[in-house]
């Protein structure tokens, strides 16, 4: 009560106060003249006290004007200087202080359309800015982060603000040229943009759209297993195979037991195999080391269920079926429930799958399974078929992932992008496909600029088996504004370089497999990358981009949507 008393008291004496002023303003003479008692007025009095007003008002009056003036010779002033310095800076001419103005009425008509122009962009440059305000003005829930923001919906798209500051940095820029454009000599493009490409890059993260994903859950028997063969082509092959037999076992309820290293690639050393456990708190997976350890009284495998049936049953050779019996395995009779052929397979369900290749028997194959069509649109999907909590099952190890980000802080920083440049063993292969992959290098040098342009990146990391002599002419030609770009591939092991040395510690430096899935992984964290249509090294690594959330706008496989400048003739 205390407080409301004194502020009531010191409300009440500024009130006071300003009622004192108002009457010291109404009344001005009151200040300096004392009210007489008497109720009449001398008239002379009464005259000077008129003619006392009226100076008053006079002076008051030319006070106005004077005030008035001023301001219109200051504004006067400066607009004559501001047309005097920026025209001149600007158009390099002008009157005054030995500036040169530019005349002719064909330099006026082309100002003026040109500020026309200015003006057209400004307004669309200020929707723009307002769509962005718009855009960003989301609650805090989804700002700070919640529930829905599991499930992909409700997030900021904050590389969609980013992508959408840049396309306004260059109307800016735009603007800029079009106000000069009347004021330069020959002609300039429509959009008031110099021929050559922007600087500004466009690149932004692609949308993993994770909402709505179709997904099964994988609780398999625990004594029940799927036994894993992969003999199609190089690693890649192997593990986009393993990868499908993942979603075999799922479909099935088994437990998917990954090859021994003397039939197979040796998987431990490049991928993680707990990984996959931990993702699904549940044992899904175990090594053939773990299997042989639980079944070595009765290593068998109880029955092949061949997915393929031509052109041989389980796509196995003689030398793969030698290689699984001098582990001890016992090999039943090679079936398949269908007609199927590895080079024109059929679109298959997961009900084909459960009608088919369920079974009672405690170990099954299914052979090769890098070519099966089936559910391939749960199989593109970002994270893959199965529900899981890790951004994807299949990646590479704890070591590898941190010898590469070791290495792009070492070498290539944040920003830069990735090049496969398959070449070996390219050309024929290429060639026999309608239209051919195989671009020329001047040619695949233009298409890499104009990525790296798009990416603003500094720098191009070069995962190759292209010779020497075809990278060197490569590097030549990757220029922008007239500076080369770097290509920076993986250099040989120095001890002065630590960024390898987790490998060197383990035993895992100087091995092929270690070395591409280490490619992979840098290729993978790439602001931008292009691969090499037709390569599964290639598909991988968009995979890993797909589920870790890395992958861009500007992803492309190279010359994408071109066909080679030439193409020679078939043998």
């Amino acid at each position: 009560m205390k407080e409301v008393d004194r502020l009531g008291t010191l409300t009440s004496d500024i009130d006071e106060d300003e009622e004192e002023d108002d009457r010291e303003n109404l009344i001005p003479q009151n200040s300096t003249k004392p009210i007489s008692n008497s109720n009449h007025f001398d008239a002379l009095n009464i005259g000077d006290e008129l003619d006392f007003r009226r100076h008053r008002r006079c002076l008051g009056g030319l006070k106005d004007k004077k005030r008035y003036i001023l301001a219109i010779l200051i504004l006067l002033v400066v607009f004559i200087v501001y047309v005097t310095l920026f025209s001149g800076r600007l158009f390099g001419g002008s009157s005054i202080w030995g500036m040169k103005f530019v005349g002719g009425s064909s330099s006026i008509d082309r100002m003026s359309e040109s500020e026309l122009r200015a003006l057209y962009l400004l307004r669309q440059q200020r929707l723009g800015l307002v769509s962005l305000l718009n855009r960003g003005s989301g609650s805090n829930e989804t700002i700070m982060g919640s529930n829905s923001t599991k499930s992909g919906v409700g997030r900021v798209d904050f590389e969609g603000v980013k992508s959408e500051i840049y396309l306004q940095i260059d109307m800016n820029k735009q603007i800029e040229q079009v106000l000069l454009s009347a004021h330069k000599d020959g002609n300039v493009s429509e959009s008031g943009v110099d021929d050559g490409d922007s600087v500004i890059p466009v690149c932004r993260k692609a949308d993993q759209n994770l909402f709505g994903r179709k997904s099964i859950e994988w609780k398999p028997r625990s004594d029940k297993y799927l036994f894993a063969i992969c003999v199609s082509g190089q690693m890649s092959n192997h593990l986009i195979c393993l990868e499908k037999h993942m979603f075999f076992a799922a479909v099935l309820n088994r437990v998917l037991v990954i090859p021994s290293p003397k039939v197979d690639f040796q998987f431990n050393r490049v991928l993680d195999v707990d990984h996959i456990n931990k993702c699904l708190e549940r044992k899904v997976v175990v090594t053939y080391e773990e299997f042989y350890e639980l079944k070595k009284k009765n290593l068998r495998i109880n029955k092949f269920i061949c997915y393929f049936s031509s052109p041989n049953h389980c796509y196995l050779d003689d030398d793969h079926v030698k290689k699984l019996k001098d582990l001890g395995f016992s090999m039943p009779k090679l079936e398949s429930p269908w007609q199927e052929d590895v080079k024109k397979p059929s679109k298959r369900l997961v009900q084909d799958i459960e009608a088919k290749f369920s079974s009672d028997d405690e170990v099954i194959a299914i052979g090769d399974v890098f070519f099966a069509d089936v559910e391939k649109d749960w199989v593109v999907q970002p994270r893959g078929p199965i529900a899981h909590k890790c951004k994807t099952l299949i990646e590479p190890s704890r070591l590898i992932i941190l010898t590469a980000q070791r290495f792009i802080q070492t070498f290539l920083g944040r920003d830069f992008v990735a090049l496969h440049f398959r070449r070996h063993g390219f050309l024929k292969f290429c060639n026999n496909k309608d239209p051919s992959c195989f671009f020329p290098i001047p040619q695949a040098a233009d298409c890499t600029r104009r990525v790296v342009k798009s990416a603003n990146a500094p720098v191009i990391y070069l995962s190759t088996d292209a010779a020497e002599s075809e990278t060197g002419l490569l590097q030549s030609l990757i220029t922008i504004d007239g500076k080369p770009v770097p290509l920076v591939t993986r250099p040989p092991r120095n001890s002065a370089e630590k960024w390898d040395a987790l490998l060197y510690r383990h035993g895992l430096d100087g091995d092929p497999q270690v070395e591409a899935m280490l490619d992979k992984t840098i290729c993978a964290m790439s602001s931008a990358f292009i691969g090499a249509s037709g390569s599964t090294f290639s598909e991988d690594i968009l995979r890993l981009r797909k589920d870790w959330g890395s992958a861009s706008s500007c992803d492309e496989y190279l010359c994408q949507g071109e066909v080679p400048n030439f193409i020679a003739d078939a043998e």
